[in-house]
């Protein structure tokens, strides 16, 4: 019986056989594991039903990748309608959400999907200079290829400007009347911001970050409280929570693990006076000390002091 824990672990092996990078896996949160192969990151979640996404953590998920210029992408095996078929891409809240052997064939064979699972059946992204280029060939009008498809000309001059998707019937019947291939692959591998980056800050340390020039987004869902983003660096920070240190201690192995794959800063920022400039190797920031800066780049370069200490 398939888990999710072996789902994981396969998930895993894959993408470190292919040469990627991935962080521990954090199967508690909004994602899973983080990978990264050259500037490619992927933040994963993994679900045996597809249905089981809550709305809460999606968001997160979608605005950690942002920050992180990552590509969030569910893995599942099956919804409430059955088995997630190979080569489709379903979505969840917005997430491309796909099947295992869909994520084994983009990572192996560099074969991506063309078919989107959605609401009325499925759906294919038509290349429309495919479309273009065969009517002026033959000197066909738009009406003159409507009426071969079996569509209208509003519908045909969409497809050709790549205003709507196609359904996979009327895809296969153009690529019929042209003899080729007319839809378009789906990578969705690759990073794509579609949504402005909504930044929420709470709590005090978090707040002190805003006001520095820093873009923020407290988290509920992630092992870290909050990361932080202008426009040169990305923080990853757990902020004052009259933590123990033996806490803090254990807290600082996901930030450094995560700010590896991320290329992100990791710091603490905290008043326990107990705890010096960092907590193993991750520099320590007073909340005191932030509340001193004026600029973003001044904390930048204490943090990179005490990193390098």
């Amino acid at each position: 019986m398939l888990t999710r824990n072996r789902m994981l672990q396969e998930i895993e092996k894959l993408l470190i056989s292919e040469g990627y990078k991935t962080s521990d896996i954090y199967d508690q949160g909004s994602f899973d594991i983080v990978a990264r192969k050259n500037l490619l990151i992927l933040l994963l979640k993994t679900f045996i039903n597809i249905d089981s996404v809550n709305e809460n953590n999606a968001r997160e998920m979608k605005q950690l990748a942002n920050i992180f210029l990552a590509s969030p992408i569910i893995i599942g095996a099956k919804s409430r309608n059955g088995l997630l078929e190979e080569g489709v891409i379903y979505e969840r809240y917005d997430i491309p959400t796909i099947g295992f052997e869909t994520l084994k064939n983009m990572i192996v064979y560099n074969e991506y999907p063309e078919i989107l699972a959605d609401r009325g059946g499925y759906f294919v992204k038509i290349d429309g200079n495919v479309i273009k280029q065969y009517r002026e060939d033959y000197s066909l009008s738009l009406k003159d290829l409507a009426d071969l498809a079996h569509v209208s000309r509003a519908t045909m001059y969409k497809y050709e400007n790549e205003i709507v998707r196609a359904n996979a019937e009327t895809a296969m019947i153009l690529e019929e009347i042209l003899n080729t291939k007319v839809t378009l692959d789906i990578d969705i591998l690759k990073y794509n911001q579609e949504e402005h980056i909504q930044y929420h800050a709470t709590g005090e340390g978090a707040e002190d970050l805003s006001k520095l020039g820093y873009g923020v987004i407290s988290t509920s869902k992630s092992p870290f409280d909050a990361v932080a983003k202008d426009d040169s660096s990305s923080l990853i920070a757990n902020v004052e929570k009259n933590r123990s240190h033996k806490t803090l201690k254990r807290m600082a192995i996901p930030l450094k693990d995560l700010s590896m794959i991320t290329s992100s800063e990791p710091v603490f920022i905290i008043n326990n006076d107990q705890i010096k400039e960092s907590l193993g190797t991750i520099p320590v920031i007073k909340s005191w000390e932030l509340k001193e800066f004026e600029r973003s780049q001044e904390l930048l370069k204490l943090i990179r002091e005490r990193k390098e200490n």
